[in-house]
């Protein structure tokens, strides 16, 4: 929890550091989870002032859902909320892949920061935790850092070709393979198949686990059941690719079978699971005017 004073009010009001930089056209998202109202407010009319949309929540599993929901660009969690500590709340966001180690997470206590309680916070995976009294101007400049650093990783992570959640191809990455396959099919004259399957995301999806573990399954599986030549991709939430060179329309549908049959395995008692497979097979003479974007569906691109 943080205490506000007077003084809290006034050097705020003096500071002069310029207004957040909109990240794709919107002000930097800042979640607060405190149960004490005249705590959080304080902190989030300070944030407000300086250009951030604040999000709040007042218990540990409310700040979990919010975060889970719409992903900030940094969390402020105090340390002693009614029903999780701010560092069990920590270490469930810093093992989600939907929050991950990448975004800043602050604690925050009432009294003093005892030795113990920053180690705590720093094994839980915070990058801050700060005490009473609370200096609002070191505040924001660590806040303005932290998301310049979230930010510099935001980008690298989208101009990779692989995705950081299942280690294969993204979708970015999948084109520019499927771009190269379409090349060398030019070259040598091979016809070639991209099966895409979709596993919906609806509420019975939602009740089996988290997204990204489902995610990481649906990987292993769709890697598992494919030839090691194939290139395999994650072009969407719950959405794969794989391509192969040289495959006829008739062993496209053999493998579109398989990866049915192997991600049924998901349901985990819930019953069956919507699973879709599409395939695109280009044959000899159409592998001149082939396109990757058409291939792979632009949706995912």
């Amino acid at each position: 929890m943080l205490h506000s004073c007077n003084h809290f009010f006034h050097t705020a009001a003096a500071l002069t550091t310029p207004e957040p930089v909109p990240e794709r056209g919107r002000a930097s998202r800042i979640l607060i989870a405190n149960d004490q109202e005249w705590a959080a407010r304080s902190v989030e009319t300070i944030l407000v002032a300086e250009g951030y949309e604040v999000q709040r929540a007042y218990t540990g599993r409310q700040a979990l859902q919010r975060a889970f929901e719409l992903p900030p660009d940094l969390i402020i969690l105090d340390n002693q909320m009614p029903d999780l500590s701010g560092a069990e709340v920590c270490r469930q966001l810093r093992a989600d892949p939907r929050v991950g180690h990448a975004t800043p997470i602050l604690l925050s206590t009432a009294g003093p920061a005892g030795r113990q309680q920053r180690i705590e916070a720093y094994q839980a995976g915070a990058w801050e935790f700060y005490g009473q009294p609370l200096d609002p101007e070191l505040l924001l400049l660590k806040i303005r850092i932290y998301l310049q650093v979230k930010g510099a990783a935001d980008r690298l992570t989208e101009e990779t070709l692989v995705d950081e959640l299942t280690g294969l191809y993204n979708a970015r990455g999948m084109l520019r393979r499927t771009e190269e396959v379409l090349a060398d099919a030019r070259r040598n004259q091979r016809e070639i198949s991209l099966i895409t399957v979709v596993l919906d995301d609806t509420p019975k999806v939602e009740a089996l686990e988290e997204a990204g573990l489902l995610a990481r399954r649906m990987a292993e599986i769709v890697r598992g059941s494919v030839r090691a030549a194939d290139l395999v991709g994650r072009i969407g939430p719950l959405r794969f690719a794989v391509l192969s060179a040289g495959s006829p329309r008739e062993g496209a549908e053999r493998l579109a079978d398989r990866l049915v049959t192997a991600l049924h395995a998901l349901n985990n008692g819930h019953g069956a699971l919507d699973i879709r497979t599409l395939i695109h097979d280009v044959p000899l003479d159409e592998v001149a005017r082939a396109d990757a974007r058409t291939l792979l569906g632009s949706e995912a691109l």
